[in-house]
């Protein structure tokens, strides 16, 4: 079962035309993720197992406007060794926004090398 995440469409996170800049949609994928790995894995860095994205690809199907409230549903789409991507799929009322696919690399904490996904955080992700 994905795991879901809503966010509201801040005054800031907007243009002049009230549709969410680019930029920020990233932002708020990144935070779902986020919230996701920490509810299910806890203080995931803590217990030998940290991420770094490698790839993060967007594309809109339609704008996310201020006040809307964007869910966002998180799921791992692939296993690899050390890597594993994740798709976010953006709606606003069931309208789709945006898909995005992430490749996570799993690493040591606090180092830049890659290391195999654990076991333990394949199983949970996998749910």
């Amino acid at each position: 079962m994905p795991f879901r995440h809503r966010f509201r469409v801040r005054y800031v996170d907007c243009d002049a035309q009230r549709v969410m800049h680019n930029a920020n949609y990233l932002a708020y994928i990144d935070d779902a993720v986020d919230t996701w790995f920490r509810e299910v894995l806890g203080d995931y860095g803590a217990d030998g197992f940290d991420v770094m994205v490698k790839k993060a690809t967007i594309e809109w199907q339609s704008p996310a406007r201020l006040g809307d409230t964007v869910e966002c549903e998180c799921a791992v789409e692939r296993w690899g060794t050390s890597s594993f991507d994740v798709s976010v799929r953006g709606s606003v009322d069931e309208r789709p926004v945006f898909d995005s696919l992430l490749v996570y690399v799993s690493t040591a904490p606090g180092e830049a090398r890659s290391v195999p996904v654990p076991d333990r955080v394949r199983e949970v992700l996998t749910g």
